[in-house]
């Protein structure tokens, strides 16, 4: 399936990811480099919300960029194949070397705003980030590593404590949103 029907087809879980889906498909429709973070608008990212066995922590990075504690993540760069995209960022920003998909196709999705910053030493422009997020899970036992230029810790946080720890205003709607999601599914 295309990513358009995909997002199409996607049931959204409250009102923002129903609006988040119909921003989705805007942007879909009418921009031909949308995979791309050439498009300075809007472009596609995957994202991960990793929990282990018992589903009572979240596995978190510490983002260089943004100095907090996230999920794990990283854009499209003209991959059509999101949930590829998101398995490999998961596995290169924390060291995993195994995962295992809990829920079949995207768990979640959202527009995050993404303000202004400046990354390997070049400006970027605000923008927003057409995020989807998979949900997996992961050994809690298995080594981490944090990726040098990406992140500088990873760590599990207890589920209850993600939004605390994350420290993120812009993302407490989100995280409690997949926090909520992963309680009622399981």
């Amino acid at each position: 399936m295309d990513l358009r029907t995909t997002i199409k087809c996607y049931r959204p879980y409250n009102e923002a990811e129903a609006r988040d889906r119909e921003l989705m498909l805007y942007a879909l429709d009418h921009f031909s480099d949308v995979l791309s973070r050439e498009n300075p608008v809007c472009h596609f990212t995957a994202s991960n919300w990793i929990t282990n066995a018992a589903r009572d922590k979240i596995l978190m990075v510490h983002h260089n960029i943004y100095r907090h504690w996230a999920w794990t993540g990283g854009h499209a760069d003209r991959e059509a194949d999101l949930r590829a995209v998101a398995l490999r960022e998961a596995m290169e920003e924390t060291g995993l070397t195994a995962l295992r998909q809990l829920y079949d196709g995207i768990f979640s999705i959202q527009c995050l705003t993404v303000d202004h910053h400046v990354k390997r030493g070049a400006y970027v422009a605000s923008h927003l980030h057409l995020d989807c997020c998979y949900l997996w899970q992961a050994d809690e036992a298995a080594p981490l590593r944090a990726r040098a230029g990406e992140n500088t810790g990873v760590k599990w946080v207890p589920i209850d404590e993600v939004l605390e720890t994350a420290d993120e205003p812009v993302m407490d709607i989100v995280y409690g949103k997949l926090n909520e999601k992963l309680k009622a599914f399981l």
